[in-house]
């Protein structure tokens, strides 16, 4: 495995992604993903899947010092005192003492981002956490949560695949020293059928879908991508054996459109 380092964390460069697994199914993944040597597992309050998160992590037998969990608070948790609340309710619902990285789920309006900050902070201080970031924050609110916010931010993450262009979110991540982790890395399936990632694909005997975890792991980005099917688990962490070339990943670059984003952002908050 190799993992990308942002502001003292070290974050595993593939990693599951659990946005909509549910039950035992979302137990049973997170389980054998651990097994075949994932060490990044994500949920988020608004998943409804924390409990099943941790179940799988405990059956999976891994030391937990070994694996890095991340959980993301609602935008509805954002004032102090309940993001303190609603954090220890995530800790409760894992069953674990901690987790590795906190996020704020997305950005809200209604709450002074550098009160939500200073909570997140504190959450840190208060060991509930051992890092803090964003998700789904623009250019400009990570250039003002970096100045707002008392202790180092390490990531953030946001939708990324060859479909859509995130240079400038990148660049902003970069100048603070944090990294960038994404969500929906092979654009929800819409790549297998993708002619230049099949051809370059074939020159490595590697499927669309590694090629696109490939451009993303060599860009110093780590990837989660969300698969219910256990023989996507071992595919998806198999792409440490091969490079892509500088002009196949231009090649790849060259793939992003103005209307690539995938994500549906009417279910939160806007910000103005």
């Amino acid at each position: 495995m190799q993992f990308i380092e942002a502001n003292g964390a070290r974050i595993p460069a593939i990693g599951l992604g659990t946005w909509e697994l549910r039950g035992r199914t979302c137990a049973r993944i997170v389980e054998q993903a651990l097994k075949l040597g994932y060490r990044h597992i994500d949920t988020a309050q608004v998943y409804e899947n924390e409990r099943e998160v941790g179940d799988g992590l405990r059956a999976a037998g891994v030391k937990r010092d070994e694996v890095f969990l991340t959980t993301k608070v609602w935008t509805n948790h954002f004032a102090p005192n309940d993001l303190e609340r609603s954090a220890k309710e995530s800790l409760v619902r894992l069953r674990q003492p901690h987790v590795d990285l906190l996020l704020l789920h997305w950005p809200n309006p209604h709450v002074p981002l550098a009160e939500t900050l200073g909570a997140l902070a504190h959450a840190k201080r208060l060991g509930l956490t051992r890092h803090i970031g964003v998700s789904n924050f623009t250019v400009a609110l990570i250039e003002e949560a970096v100045k707002a916010c008392p202790e180092p931010l390490v990531c953030d993450q946001v939708e990324y695949h060859p479909y859509l262009d995130q240079a400038k979110v990148k660049a902003a991540c970069a100048q603070a020293g944090m990294a960038v982790v994404a969500y929906s890395p092979v654009a929800k399936g819409k790549i297998k059928n993708d002619g230049t990632l099949l051809r370059i694909g074939r020159t490595h005997r590697k499927t669309p879908a590694q090629v696109c975890l490939r451009w993303l792991v060599q860009q110093n980005v780590s990837a989660i991508p969300r698969t219910s099917r256990i023989e996507r688990l071992s595919e998806n962490i198999d792409i440490f054996d091969f490079a892509l070339s500088d002009e196949e990943m231009e090649q790849i670059f060259e793939l992003a459109s103005p209307k690539g984003r995938l994500t549906d952002f009417g279910f939160a908050p806007k910000w103005d």
